[in-house]
């Protein structure tokens, strides 16, 4: 026989004050971690939307980032002549050099910082243009040989001297902004494209470039392609599969998600230790109840879990309260520094029904380790010392 759930939510409706604090206390852990899950998530759909299936990066063997490898003109005359790589209607193989560069842009979020923040340029030519995903959504594309830029959407919101009929400058001199482009929910976006000779000009790159992008005609010749292009000696260089290349750089928001779950935990211990104060008062103020409860015949067990789940559902309305609490934050945007390519990335935060779960989940393992041992306490009491007391 179990004592009814209804006298435990009847007990929590009596104490208005002590389960409005300690749920308030739980519900804030919750929300920090609720937060920063939701951080890694949209992190997660950030890169997970860039990239191509059938595509190989090629990057210098022992580099795992375009900043950090550099490939030479050769490399790229090689890898065109090998068989299985997809070709343009026009029978070109789909085959782009590409270059990346860090430099500096004003942002408008810290207009006083005269250094400005970091952001990525990328060299590319047609061929690598017309294999990405995206849309042209204000103004029109770079013109190769021209110092012509086109800029991210994200880089367009954050970035005052990113805008269609600007200039912005780096390298050797200034760059003309002519669009602004969007690749879906891209780390694209965070990108400023410009024509591949004209930057590598600019870094003294002449020739050679940071990484070779390759479309293979279908995903058994993506693997023979890789195979063939790591065991050429003469080229040096190393493979990954674009998509997992990018997915690889969630790890941009690892010290943010430690930070995150790290205070998450030592709330989550305070917490705890407030539910422990909280039920212990409430079996010292119910002594006479547990009494009664025991002489109707209620065993131990069932005062055990009648005060265990009272404890639980403390938690969780602290648990939907921190829920609450973190929601508005679905759909902000943030930025975070990327330690692949040393720049900001603009993100969205996204509060996925995983997160909402776990959230949940981690109030009521607070509710169930800080409602244990009053609840054993509980049911542990002698009949005749519970009347007494109460």
């Amino acid at each position: 026989m179990g004592v009814p759930i209804t006298y435990n939510l009847r007990n929590l409706a009596q104490r208005k004050g002590t389960t409005f604090m300690t749920a308030l206390g739980i519900g804030l852990t919750v929300a920090v971690l609720v937060t920063a899950l939701a951080l890694t998530e949209g992190l997660r759909l950030l890169f997970a939307g860039s990239g191509n299936e059938l595509q190989l990066m090629v990057l210098r063997k022992g580099a795992d980032a375009e900043l950090t490898s550099s490939l030479t003109s050769d490399a790229y005359q090689t890898i065109r002549q090998f068989p299985g790589i997809a070709r343009t209607a026009a029978g070109d193989p789909m085959v782009s050099p590409e270059g990346l560069a860090v430099v500096n842009l004003p942002n408008i979020e810290d207009p006083t910082n005269l250094d400005g923040m970091n952001v990525s340029v990328r060299g590319i030519l047609p061929i690598g243009v017309s294999m990405r995903d995206f849309a042209i959504k204000q103004g029109v594309m770079f013109e190769p040989g021209r110092r012509q830029a086109i800029v991210g959407a994200s880089i367009a919101k954050r970035y005052p001297d990113a805008q269609i009929g600007k200039q912005i400058k780096f390298g050797r001199g200034e760059w003309d902004v002519v669009g602004i482009f969007a690749s879906g929910d891209s780390a694209f976006n965070n990108e400023i494209w410009v024509d591949l000779n004209q930057l590598s000009g600019d870094f003294d790159r002449a020739g050679g470039s940071s990484s070779i992008l390759v479309r293979a005609e279908s995903s058994s010749a993506l693997q023979a392609l890789s195979k063939q292009i790591e065991a050429d000696q003469r080229l040096n260089a190393g493979t990954i599969e674009e998509k997992k290349y990018y997915a690889g750089q969630t790890s941009a928001g690892e010290p943010l998600q430690v930070v995150g779950f790290s205070v998450a935990i030592i709330m989550a211990i305070g917490s705890a230790f407030a539910a422990t104060n909280t039920m212990y008062a409430a079996v010292a103020r119910r002594s006479r109840e547990i009494g009664t409860l025991r002489a109707l015949g209620f065993p131990r067990g069932a005062i055990l879990r009648s005060f265990v789940l009272e404890s639980v559902f403390l938690s969780l309305i602290g648990g939907i309260a921190g829920v609450l609490i973190a929601l508005p934050i679905n759909g902000l945007t943030t930025a975070v520094g990327n330690f692949n390519t040393f720049s900001d990335v603009t993100f969205h935060f996204r509060i996925s029904p995983i997160a909402i779960a776990a959230g949940l989940g981690f109030a009521a393992a607070i509710g169930l380790i800080g409602g244990f041992i009053p609840a054993w306490s509980a049911s542990r009491r002698d009949i005749i010392q519970a009347m007494r007391e109460g």
